[in-house]
């Protein structure tokens, strides 16, 4: 990590939305749909954190949360010293050229009546609009160029592309402002499997070079080990566990993070057709009515009694590795 100031500090953030079950009579009060439910960590210049989960887990909402593109519903997102969740929308708009984020349809993030070269230079036009023209074209390809876009492709519309450079639009566009943060929402879970190492070596060159910070998010555990300095594991808006990525394979401590890896598929046909491999077994809790105490223990192979009347605390097992688990895997 280029040093070890910290740019981004989330504790015990919460995200709630009102949801009005399906076929419900108007006047039926709405139900509370718990999306994040307390989660903490903090993020140090140049650092990669990974966030891993299954689909439905609250990655993207987090993520969302961050950069207040939904209200959150208790906690604080401090960023440089400034609580993000007290600023209002002037004050935020500040901080948005430091924050950027990468979504996960690169085509569907893009808008199709812009051409290339107006889709990189808006974030420009948005926060810098007295650039002279001349500059923002030349800031413009000088991007283009440094993600591996021809510059004569400029004036090209996003359906004459793939999807791996929709991708590479996308990072341009949210590094023309030169921001300190990028945010990653499933940047390569639409692409091809060879056309992801692509997009996240290029993410890790830029990111040494500009000396960014990352928030990867994917619900594939080798995906987010090749980029990651540490991983935050959620389940049901919960953080179950949050170690560097090499602890975090080495010595699992939550059963949830274990059933993860053990749902990676080995490279080797012969080693991965002998293994043993544990499904996590049942149907993801509904978010409108998580389980009491530890919202995973309905699929735990270790739950006890214990883990249905009390919610356990997200607590340092060892040096930077913590746990939310009361019986976790020593």
């Amino acid at each position: 990590m280029a040093d070890q100031q910290t740019l981004l500090q989330v504790k015990d953030v919460k995200v709630d939305f009102n949801v009005k079950p399906d076929g419900a009579m108007p006047w039926t009060p709405p139900l509370k749909l718990h999306a994040v439910a307390g989660v903490s960590f903090d993020l140090k210049r140049g650092e990669t954190l990974g966030v891993v989960g299954e689909s439905g887990c609250g990655k993207s909402t987090l993520a969302r949360a961050i950069i207040s593109l939904v209200p959150t519903t208790g906690g604080s997102i401090v960023w440089l010293g400034d609580d993000l969740t007290r600023l209002s929308r002037s004050a935020m708009r500040s901080h948005r050229k430091e924050i950027q984020m990468i979504f996960q349809d690169p085509l569907a993030s893009l808008d199709p009546r812009m051409n290339i070269g107006e889709i990189i230079a808006e974030p420009l036009k948005t926060h810098y609009p007295r650039t002279p023209k001349r500059e923002v074209k030349e800031r413009v390809r000088a991007m283009m160029d440094k993600v591996g876009l021809l510059p004569n492709l400029v004036n090209r519309y996003p359906h004459e592309f793939s999807g791996g450079q929709c991708q590479r639009i996308g990072i341009a566009r949210a590094l023309i402002l030169e921001p300190k943060l990028i945010i990653c929402d499933e940047p390569v879970s639409a692409l091809d499997v060879s056309i992801q190492a692509q997009v996240i070596n290029l993410l890790k060159e830029l990111q040494q070079e500009m000396g960014l910070s990352l928030i990867f998010i994917a619900h594939d555990l080798s995906v987010v080990k090749h980029v990651s300095d540490r991983i935050l594991v959620l389940y049901l808006g919960n953080a179950m566990e949050l170690a560097s990525s090499d602890e975090l394979y080495a010595r699992p401590m939550h059963p949830y993070t274990n059933l993860l890896i053990d749902a990676v598929p080995i490279p080797d046909p012969e080693v991965e057709r002998s293994r043993h491999v544990t499904l996590i077994e049942g149907e993801l809790p509904s978010p409108l009515s998580p389980p009491s105490g530890c919202v995973f223990r309905t699929r735990c192979p270790r739950a006890q009694e214990k883990c249905a009347l009390e919610r356990p605390a997200f607590v340092s097992h060892g040096r930077d590795h913590l746990v939310a688990c009361h019986f976790p895997e020593k």
